[in-house]
């Protein structure tokens, strides 16, 4: 086995490209630290998110610290900043989506027990404080990310990219 050249790596992706139809998108509400907006920038890049809804005082991907983590891919995304919650989660629902939460929350379930396959958007939220109640309450399901050891959270850019996976990990397996 050896790693693929570009050549076969382009041709890999444009095979999962083909396979997916599903539309995704985000909603940031409140991520201030630009090292995690480039990060979830990145995945959203590398997992074809739709639109990123940035609320109240997430960093903008053109934000330098932003941008040195997402390495150019902000460049393959469309973003909309709002002051508040409320305007991003109605855009969201008029643009067709259902508003998952990622939280550790009473209710939440195991993300893979959550439906992800319909156009979902996604909803991340702060470093330490987690989705704004307003945001927590507004969504049409809440899941989490199942964890074995001894550290309680996953950091919001991890928790997302893994959101994003199994999102489209779902459809793969119904496609």
């Amino acid at each position: 086995m050896k790693q693929l050249d570009g050549t076969n790596m382009k041709r890999l992706h444009r095979e999962w490209r083909r396979r997916t139809t599903g539309r995704v998108a985000l909603l940031l509400d409140n991520v201030q630290i630009p090292v995690n907006v480039g990060s979830i920038v990145r995945a959203a890049a590398a997992y074809r998110v739709e639109h990123l809804w940035l609320v109240g005082a997430t960093a903008a991907p053109g934000h330098p610290g932003a941008r040195k983590t997402a390495l150019g891919s902000e460049r393959f995304l469309t973003w909309t900043q709002t002051a508040d919650a409320a305007s991003a989660l109605a855009e969201a629902r008029e643009d067709g989506y259902r508003i998952v939460g990622l939280e550790l929350a009473d209710g939440a379930r195991p993300l893979f027990e959550v439906d992800l396959r319909e156009p979902v958007c996604l909803a991340v939220g702060h470093e330490d404080r987690g989705l704004s109640p307003a945001t927590l309450g507004a969504c049409d399901d809440v899941g989490f990310i199942p964890q074995l050891g001894r550290v309680g959270s996953l950091n919001v850019a991890t928790a997302t990219a893994v959101a994003l996976y199994e999102a489209r990990r779902q459809e793969w397996m119904t496609s």
